[in-house]
């Protein structure tokens, strides 16, 4: 019974994800949605961006083991990134009037800038993606009762993403984000209501997970190594989710720079609330069957959720659990299978071919999102990481290669190409190089000291002579008079 409620849930949200595809005509319409998205749907957009399969299985998983000290990453880093890319980068990267992150590179920077850290971009969404459709091959399997198998349920919710993100794009992907927060906070609220009703309220379970130290943010060890991991975890998810191409759709698709503006906050901030109530479900679920699930949570920690709700909840709390969950991960897939998607067919594949009108790139980018996802469900089907991890690893590549030239190519006009080059060359080649050679053993993060060194490459390279990258355009110079032929006063 309880599949048939989930499945017709899937094909109500195909259906409205096609109804919005029919307005779809531009690569505009397809990219940034028009740029004519309300606040209501921009906060939802952003909110659903974040809030996935890592919200829901992973953070709330590593809560159970950890405590806060080990969520520093996810929600805190993450809701901190789009509060800091809304303040800081919105408004600038609106009046803009582009696409994608990549055409900033190339248009503060140069051809090869753009390549470069569109391709680190691309690379960092992998591991996020394959988070979500991880997520969806637990979902289906559970739910079939071990009918569907993970590697299967994988390929099912693949293709049921890909259907209406692939003619829909960003259009579709607003819409259903909206209708499908509203799935999602109504429906985990309810579980949360059920659940505390065996726990015998809020207040016992957050006590029990203040005494058993669960509730300790900074780590408890004086030791300088901890607390650069710590750090580490944090600073990565906080700035290397800032150079992606979704946080940016999000920003460039509201109507207004200040809807963009406050859609970013708003979102951020429901999502960081949002986020403690399947982390409260979860650590419950250690209160109301301690044997079974203090098992489950040191073999399977992604699977104490789900299996709370199946096992100690009515048909239809499962049935709105898994719909609400669904709500999020797919919400969450389509707008990280189309961000990297659209960025290659833009920086990349169209620069090798200028002269495609608006109809065959709309088609270049739909073909390019398919290839995307096969590349992403390989990945998925063969990865041993976990979901958190998975989604922990992702942003390594842009803190170390795409934050630092964006930053400074933002915030400083003398930055240069030379620079900028510079910064991508040694900051990603360092975090590679440790991450190789010393790995896990190392002091200090490897991405921290890919980030560090990015930035020392591109003041050195930005103010030694300029024998590489042509001739860079200012901050407040190029970027304004764009900015102002696209808006004019």
């Amino acid at each position: 019974m309880l599949i048939w409620f989930v499945v017709a849930y899937l094909l109500v949200s195909i259906g409205i994800g096609l109804i919005a595809a029919r307005n779809v005509h531009s690569t505009k319409d397809y990219a940034v949605a028009g740029r004519h998205l309300p606040l209501p749907v921009v906060m939802a957009t952003v909110f659903a961006t974040w809030f996935g399969a890592e919200a829901v299985f992973g953070v709330s998983a590593t809560f159970v083991r950890e405590g806060l000290t080990g969520v520093a990453a996810d929600p805190f880093g993450s809701s901190m990134c789009l509060i800091i890319a809304g303040i800081f980068f919105s408004s600038r990267l609106y009046k803009l009037n582009i696409l994608t992150l990549g055409d900033f590179y190339r248009m503060r920077y140069n051809r090869s800038v753009e390549v470069l850290t569109t391709i680190a971009i691309v690379i960092s969404y992998m591991g996020w993606v394959a988070a979500q459709i991880k997520a969806l091959g637990l979902i289906f399997n559970l739910i079939s009762d071990g009918a569907i198998s993970e590697s299967n349920g994988m390929i099912l919710g693949t293709a049921i993403v890909l259907t209406y993100t692939t003619l829909g794009g960003m259009l579709s992907v607003a819409i259903l984000d909206f209708v499908q927060m509203i799935v999602v906070i109504s429906g985990l609220l309810y579980i949360a209501s059920i659940v505390s009703g065996q726990t015998g309220g809020v207040a016992p379970v957050i006590e029990h997970a203040r005494n058993a130290g669960k509730l300790h943010f900074f780590p408890q060890s004086t030791h300088w190594s901890v607390w650069l991991t710590f750090l580490g975890g944090w600073l990565t998810m906080m700035l290397g989710s800032i150079p992606q191409q979704d946080v940016f759709q999000r920003i460039t698709s509201a109507k207004t720079a200040n809807i963009a503006l406050w859609g970013s906050i708003l979102g951020a901030s429901i999502y960081f609330c949002f986020t403690f109530v399947p982390m409260f479900i979860a650590y419950a679920a250690t209160l109301i069957d301690p044997a079974t699930f203090g098992a489950l949570v040191n073999t399977d920690s992604q699977r104490v959720l789900p299996t709370l709700v199946l096992t100690h909840t009515p048909l239809l709390a499962q049935a709105i659990f898994f719909g609400a969950v669904l709500s999020a991960i797919m919400s969450c897939s389509s707008a990280t299978l189309l961000a990297p998607s659209v960025t290659f067919a833009e920086n990349v594949v169209k620069g090798f071919m200028p002269h495609m009108n608006d109809h065959a790139f709309l088609r270049v980018m739909r073909l390019c999102l398919v290839g995307f996802a096969a590349m992403v469900l390989f990945y998925a089907l063969n990865s041993e990481l976990s979901i958190f991890g998975m989604v922990e690893s992702a942003y390594k590549v842009t803190l170390a290669g795409a934050f630092v030239p964006l930053f400074f190519g933002a915030f400083w006009q003398r930055a240069t190409s030379q620079g900028a080059l510079a910064a991508i060359i040694f900051g990603i080649g360092s975090w590679v190089l440790i991450e190789v050679l010393v790995g896990e053993a190392s002091l200090v993060p490897a991405q921290l000291v890919g980030l560090l060194i990015s930035a020392v490459a591109m003041v050195i390279g930005s103010l030694l002579p300029q024998k590489v990258g042509g001739t860079p355009h200012t901050a407040s110079g190029y970027l304004h008079e764009h900015a102002a032929r696209h808006h004019p006063h």
